[in-house]
């Protein structure tokens, strides 16, 4: 193999330890990563990685699982095995193409690949066209669909759209849930993330969706929103993110979301809702548990009366 090509990585991902993964590879230096299922089977999930050659040795690669156990023993789990296979130079993102379908969410929603048409079936549905190449999120992994399905309930209490709504997304990833917010009638988006592949991921696909003029998009995290939101904060909050990270930010969310204002925090599991929802309290919030897909759950947040 050249230098110029690339090691894939293949292991699975369970449930619990999914989100962890997909945010510390990161961290490690792998920044081109999936995690892929069949609608029919959604909780086989497989994480997919790949790492260019020249910068991963043998050592390096044998150092990996290493830094990744102590997420797995955080759930009493082990750490599904790693394996590699060697790939000639070529665009990685095609490798998710064979695998990567048509998404419907929830009632309304439709996740859906750049290059393919809407199939008839979901014609009615609210399209959200998303480019692979971002490997940020696709709106397959639970923590994201809790946020999709409960977007759709808020719009249902709302009779039936967000219209109006000002809405900002901290740790947007490839853009789905603003997105989303967008198709569902919000007036506009700001976004933000902490990694610039990911700033990236959500511009290309806002102007993918024809919505690049409602979403603004920078780098950075609470404190660079709280600058773009100082004179009018957010109605909706979105923030799908690991809970300690949920937490650290907590007492960033009074600059982003006005009083009477909405968030929806997701990224955590059920049983680490309630330290969160004891946090969250001494910020001032009331959070109660809207839904869960167990492990995972999504907590509502509003301003304490």
């Amino acid at each position: 193999m050249t230098a110029a090509g690339w090691w894939r990585l293949d292991m699975a991902a369970p449930a619990e330890l999914e989100e962890s993964l997909v945010w510390k590879l990161p961290e490690l230096g792998i920044h081109r990563v999936a995690v892929q299922h069949r609608p029919e089977s959604p909780t086989e999930r497989q994480l997919i990685a790949w790492l260019p050659a020249s910068d991963w040795s043998e050592a390096e690669r044998a150092r990996l699982p290493q830094a990744l156990e102590p997420l797995a023993a955080t759930f009493g789990l082990p750490l599904p095995a790693l394996s590699w296979q060697a790939q000639p130079d070529e665009d990685w993102s095609l490798s998710w193409k064979q695998h990567w379908q048509p998404d419907p969410v929830g009632q309304h929603l439709l996740i859906l690949p750049a290059w393919l048409d809407c199939p008839d079936a979901h014609g009615g549905r609210l399209q959200i066209r998303m480019d692979p190449g971002s490997a940020f999120g696709t709106g397959s992994h639970p923590t994201t669909r809790l946020c999709l399905e409960a977007l759709e309930r808020l719009a249902a209490q709302r009779g039936g759209t967000l219209a109006g709504l000002r809405v900002v997304d901290l740790g947007c990833g490839s853009g789905v849930l603003g997105l989303a917010a967008l198709r569902l009638g919000a007036a506009s988006v700001v976004a933000a993330d902490t990694d610039s592949l990911a700033v990236t991921a959500t511009h290309d696909n806002a102007a993918l969706n024809g919505l690049g003029s409602q979403l603004q998009v920078v780098l950075g995290s609470a404190a660079a929103l709280a600058e773009l939101l100082a004179a009018h904060p957010a109605d909706l909050l979105l923030c799908n993110i690991l809970a300690p990270v949920i937490e650290a930010l907590s007492p960033a969310f009074r600059a982003l979301l006005a009083p009477d204002g909405v968030g929806l925090l997701s990224g955590l599991l059920v049983d680490q809702a309630p330290r969160l929802r004891h946090v969250l309290a001494d910020e001032g919030w009331q959070a109660h548990l809207a839904a869960e897909k167990a492990p995972w759950a999504l907590l509502e947040l509003h301003k304490a009366r």
